[in-house]
């Protein structure tokens, strides 16, 4: 039996611990639906009962909503009791006259833009100002967020600009955080980080990690946080129009989602539980963060990451084809 990932996990070599399930706070910024303030905050507080007080966000959602919710939801709780990371890389300001938001993704949200910014000042006023959104002095960790098409900023301000926050102890932990498992992979044989988190690439469906990122983060001590385990959601529920990397997966991909979903209905396994135990089969995972927009989604969550999963499951997919004999599985963590 694939026994569920249970205890708090280190972040490379930072001494930041982690619970394996997390909540990823992109819902709480509007992500695709508004989601109202009484229900962000029990989306929250449901997390913390279930164990999953790890919590994952950052400007980009809801240009500061979500990290406005989030605060508002932790406030007057002992800030020990709590992990939090957020992101750089995207300072936010507010619209020019006349200035029309751009979503991307998100709706109903606050009157502000989003401008790259990766120069030493830009990073320093960027992780100030979530901290007062957030309410609190400090925060956990800090990811660059979506660089991969900023390498030279990186390399030159960005990268240095986070290492100096967690020299002086501004930070406890620092690294990156996209869907680009190749790019993390060049990062993190490059630099000097505690952790990394991939979204979408080391899932039940796809496993590009497999064979650039998660050797490095072994070879280098670097832990992996994993988003996207349900790939934007086919793997919630494959039907017809499902999305896949935010839009609607093409037949090939959906079809083999359901054939996943076929193979883990045979054993009564849920699909989503399959999907949540997989990515525990790589030592370098710690943890991983997981979106709800209601406290019934993040207490399911929770549910199903402890959903008993046999070992014959996998065997099984090995079998069919729709995993690499050669890929470490739970079944061997």
């Amino acid at each position: 039996m694939s026994r569920p990932p249970h205890g708090p996990r280190h972040l490379g070599r930072s001494g930041v611990t982690v619970p394996p399930l997390g909540l990823g706070c992109a819902p709480l910024g509007n992500l695709y639906r508004a989601v109202p303030e009484a229900r962000a905050r029990a989306v929250v507080r449901t997390a913390l009962a279930t164990g999953a007080h790890y919590f994952d966000t950052a400007p980009h959602y809801g240009v500061g909503l979500s990290e406005e919710r989030l605060g508002r939801a932790l406030r007057g709780l002992d800030r020990a009791d709590y992990v939090l990371s957020t992101k750089v890389g995207r300072r936010l300001r507010p619209l020019a006259p006349g200035e029309r938001p751009a979503g991307e993704g998100f709706v109903a949200t606050p009157a502000r833009a989003r401008v790259r910014d990766l120069t030493r000042a830009g990073i320093r006023a960027t992780l100030e100002a979530s901290l007062t959104r957030l309410g609190v002095a400090a925060v956990d960790v800090v990811y660059l967020h979506d660089v991969e098409h900023h390498l030279r900023e990186v390399y030159e301000t960005g990268y240095p600009a986070l290492a100096e926050l967690r020299a002086e102890g501004t930070v406890r932990a620092i690294g990156f955080g996209m869907n680009h498992s190749g790019v993390l992979a060049r990062l993190v044989a490059d630099l000097d980080v505690d952790v990394v988190l991939c979204a979408g690439r080391w899932t039940l469906l796809e496993q590009t990690a497999a064979t650039d990122l998660l050797p490095v983060c072994a070879r280098r001590g670097t832990s992996v946080v994993v988003g996207g385990v349900y790939n934007s959601g086919l793997l919630a529920d494959p039907t017809p129009g499902a999305p896949y990397d935010y839009a609607p997966a093409p037949p090939a991909v959906l079809a083999r989602a359901r054939r996943l979903a076929a193979v883990c209905a045979a054993f009564d396994v849920p699909l989503k539980a399959a999907a949540l135990r997989f990515p525990f089969g790589h030592p370098a995972v710690a943890a991983a963060v997981v979106g709800a927009a209601s406290p019934d989604e993040a207490a399911e969550n929770a549910a199903l990451s402890r959903h008993p999963v046999p070992a014959g499951l996998w065997r099984a997919l090995v079998a069919r084809g729709l995993l690499d004999p050669d890929l470490p599985l739970p079944a061997d963590a």
